[in-house]
């Protein structure tokens, strides 16, 4: 009953979704982890409510195959990397812009689907590369001096980066998800994973902590419920529902809404030319949803 209320609304379950996501980088901040920790609590937590949404697709809809869940584990693999990468460049070009450079893997997923798959990307999809490109190049910061961050070059690099792991984590899931009714099963069987990966990733560069502060897990927690859960099945069950032009709109709502918030909750601060980058992006983002119709691509999410 649940389900099919949410998909009859799938505007208003699709921003609600996005809403929570735009939170995931500016909580990660206030939990005030290393990259590895904040990724490897943010899966472990939501691994016990995911693991009751699998279980009632199971009962209802009955078991995935084991090519299904392999696909699912595997693209848990590329998440974990996703979420590390990612949470390094928030450390270097705050969340706000950090998350703007994440979704580049709208652009990406289509790329690596012709490559891979044999998918032909649309002339949009095409067209979007070379907006989205001097989007990363000025958020970059190599055009001025005194960009915000860190190190913005190097949070770039990180944010292409998760581009890509996130466009691996994408179609690997799309290919386990295939023949599944509901989205907590994949969910689930990838997050379990990533947190794996994240554990090894984190022992490899020696930055995970088994035991943060109470403080910080109440941030984790809450990161791993709204993001983690909340927003992933929202957006899961919303997204197909909509036609292109909406998908465009809740496409863009969740970054702009990440810079927004980052600005008025952490005091991250921009330059003009590196909103404008962001602004690029998000153009990018827009052409290329738009041009879906043209060519068969893979469904794009939303990054976070």
């Amino acid at each position: 009953m649940g389900l099919s209320v949410l998909a009859r609304r799938p505007l208003a379950t699709v921003l609600v979704g996005a809403l929570a996501i735009a939170f995931s980088g500016i909580l990660f901040i206030l939990a005030d982890v290393s990259p590895s920790t904040g990724a490897f609590w943010r899966c472990v937590w939501a691994i016990p409510p995911l693991w009751l949404v699998a279980r009632y697709e199971q009962r209802r809809w009955g078991k995935r195959t084991l090519r299904q869940r392999s696909y699912a584990w595997l693209a848990g693999a590329f998440f974990a990397a996703d979420l590390v990468l990612w949470h390094n460049a928030i450390e270097q070009v705050g969340a706000g812009l950090a998350t703007v450079l994440g979704n580049t893997q709208v652009v990406l997923v289509g790329l690596i689907a012709w490559v891979v798959l044999r998918e032909r990307p649309s002339k949009a999809s095409l067209a979007a590369i070379p907006v989205v490109s001097v989007g990363i190049i000025l958020i970059s910061g190599v055009l001025e001096q005194g960009a915000y961050g860190s190190d913005p070059r190097l949070g770039a690099v990180y944010g292409l980066l998760t581009g890509f792991a996130y466009s691996g984590f994408l179609l690997l899931l799309r290919q386990g998800s295939r023949g599944v009714v509901g989205p907590g099963g994949p969910l689930f069987d990838a997050t379990v994973a990533a947190a794996i990966g994240c554990m090894f990733i984190g022992l490899a560069v020696g930055d995970l902590d088994f035991t943060p502060g109470l403080g910080a897990q109440g941030w984790l927690i809450l990161l791993a419920l709204s993001s983690q859960v909340l927003g992933w099945l929202l957006i899961t069950i919303s997204r197909p529902r909509l036609p292109a032009v909406v998908t465009s709109v809740s496409l863009t709502f969740q970054p702009v809404c990440s810079v927004v918030f980052a600005a008025i909750i952490l005091g991250e601060s921009p330059s003009w030319l590196q909103l404008l980058g962001a602004a690029g992006i998000l153009s990018g983002l827009v052409i290329a949803t738009l041009g879906r119709r043209e060519a068969p691509e893979p469904e794009p999410e939303i990054a976070g």
